[in-house]
């Protein structure tokens, strides 16, 4: 039983590469990653740590981090796992919920989590490299 599930996952996995709505798998990490690279900027604007370095390493901030990351890609998790349910209809006519929500995780909210912290220590980086003109009459 457990063997068939597994094979059947891996199966439906792979067929999603080729199938209808494939054109997803490229549209939902760009769309990830667009909010991953504004929300890095603002984090950077403000000063806060790295996103998954935070998560990764510090424990009393780690919930909050989670809570706010998923708020953000809330619309394309949510995007993806109809996407997904279309596709399952169409290819499968049927659903399967875990399918759907281990597909809408890899391609929304991972792509969040990797981009969101190099976009803000690149931000970061360029804003100490280019102050901004409000900056610079502040400091004067």
């Amino acid at each position: 039983m457990y063997d068939d599930t597994l094979q059947r996952m891996a199966e439906n996995f792979a067929n999603r590469l080729t199938g209808p709505l494939h054109f997803r798998l490229l549209m939902q990490p760009a769309m990830a990653a667009f909010f991953g690279i504004r929300d890095g900027i603002k984090d950077a604007k403000v000063g806060r740590p790295p996103y998954f370095w935070t998560i990764s390493t510090d424990p009393a901030h780690r919930t909050a981090f989670l809570k706010e990351g998923l708020k953000s890609v809330a619309k394309i998790l949510i995007l993806a796992l109809i996407l997904d349910a279309i596709y399952q209809y169409i290819e499968l006519r049927w659903f399967y919920p875990g399918e759907a929500i281990i597909v809408a995780f890899v391609l929304a909210f991972i792509p969040y989590l990797l981009i969101r912290g190099p976009a803000n220590r690149i931000a970061g980086w360029w804003n100490s490299r280019h102050p901004s003109k409000s900056d610079t009459r502040t400091s004067r």
